[in-house]
């Protein structure tokens, strides 16, 4: 019988079958591997083909004889029908093996900051993520359920997977695009869907979220800034944390991350397949990507190639993209107002863009990186903007 110690965790690892022939054996290979440990111990069923009741009851002596939890882990689905039958799964913490599935060959239908969405077949696609543990994937997962439940659009998601030596989640959805893509296949028609998605985003803001697992959008934000004040002096830590203590408080849903690349949609209804990054705020944290997006992004000056993966879209079409989305959002054609809240939304999406930068630097305690990115990022494009920073005023 195999064993692992990593971290403080004794891992047992089972294979082949358990059942009367063998059940004796495997109790006391069991009993003697665990003998004087005091590490944390876990039962990887990954090779486990089958196992009796006879086998079921060496599992909850190895329990008893432990005093605490024994997660089982790597569960082939059928084990885990077992488990399930016999109630197992009830008693001890069972997780089933992760399925493994290759994107070779796969359509790319979305890509956003965490990870790439692909198209598995006509009834489900499938979403690797480039970062995150296992638990941040399965935390995603379950977020997006209680939005679901809260009144949110989201695509049903039913597996969790591994894509190489990434995870991924399976979600259902027939036949859907993403906005997006359909920009892209169809310019001339451009302005319906963006005014479709933004409708949508104005409804999803009037939603009110008691949930504690949506977390406040500007607290994140304001750890961070706190974390690197330092590198800025008093001025600019007064301009970026008074700016951020003026955004109104707002209990309503933001997505967190609504690019055009991240929202399906399937016969003229809006889905949400993306939800890791959302929480409760005021809209201002959303209309803060887009802008990012559209008229920041779009007019970066970086290669087209990178700037039409990001947008998924030629950037020509970008500015029409934007002044649709102002259009919709507030109400309003006069190209003098769209131009008054472009200029209220750019502070707070160029201070969101200090905000990822920052949030994915290796090391927070590398100063002289840090102090770089500080530099460009909230020193060189936040604080001109800060300065002149109209008044959030909706």
């Amino acid at each position: 019988m195999r064993t692992t110690i990593e971290n403080n965790i004794l891992t047992i690892f089972l294979d082949g079958r358990i059942d009367t022939t063998n059940a004796a054996e495997t109790e006391r290979e069991l009993l003697a591997a665990i003998e004087g440990r005091n590490e944390d111990i876990v039962v990887d069923a990954g090779a486990l083909e089958y196992i009796s009741s006879a086998g079921l009851r060496v599992l909850m002596k190895l329990r008893k004889t432990i005093k605490r939890e024994l997660p089982i882990i790597n569960v082939s689905r059928d084990v885990y029908d077992i488990f399930e039958t016999t109630g197992f799964t009830e008693m001890f913490d069972v997780k089933k093996a992760l399925r493994e599935i290759s994107t070779e060959g796969c359509e790319v239908v979305g890509e956003g900051s965490y990870g790439t969405v692909y198209r598995l077949d006509s009834e489900t696609i499938l979403k690797e993520y480039r970062m995150g543990s296992k638990e941040f994937i399965e935390r995603e997962r379950f977020m997006s359920q209680r939005a679901f439940v809260n009144g949110l659009p989201t695509a049903i998601s039913y597996d969790v997977v591994k894509v190489g030596d990434h995870y991924g989640v399976v979600y259902e959805l027939l036949d859907a695009n993403t906005v997006s893509q359909i920009i892209s296949a169809d310019p001339d028609n451009k302005e319906k869907i963006v005014r479709l998605a933004i409708s949508e985003l104005k409804r999803f803001h009037s939603i009110e979220i008691d949930d504690e697992l949506f977390e406040d959008k500007k607290k994140p934000m304001l750890e961070l800034f706190e974390k690197v004040s330092d590198h800025l002096d008093p001025e600019e830590r007064e301009l970026v944390f008074g700016y951020l203590d003026s955004i109104p408080e707002r209990k309503t849903f933001c997505h967190g991350d609504y690019n055009f690349k991240n929202v399906m949609c399937r016969d003229g209804e809006i889905l949400l397949i993306d939800i890791g990054d959302a929480g409760i705020g005021h809209p201002i944290f959303d209309l803060a990507g887009l802008a990012l997006a559209y008229p920041i992004y779009a007019k970066s000056g970086a290669p087209v190639e990178r700037i039409i993966r990001f947008l998924g879209f030629e950037p020509s079409l970008a500015d029409d993209v934007w002044k649709y989305i102002v259009s919709e959002y507030f109400n309003t054609n006069d190209p003098a107002m769209i131009t008054h809240y472009t200029d209220m939304l750019l502070p707070m999406a160029e201070l969101t863009r200090a905000y990822h930068v920052l949030r994915r630097a290796p090391d927070l305690n590398d100063r002289q990186a840090v102090s770089a990115d500080v530099d460009k990022f909230i020193r060189g494009l936040s604080i001109p903007r800060l300065r002149n920073a109209p008044k959030i005023d909706f």
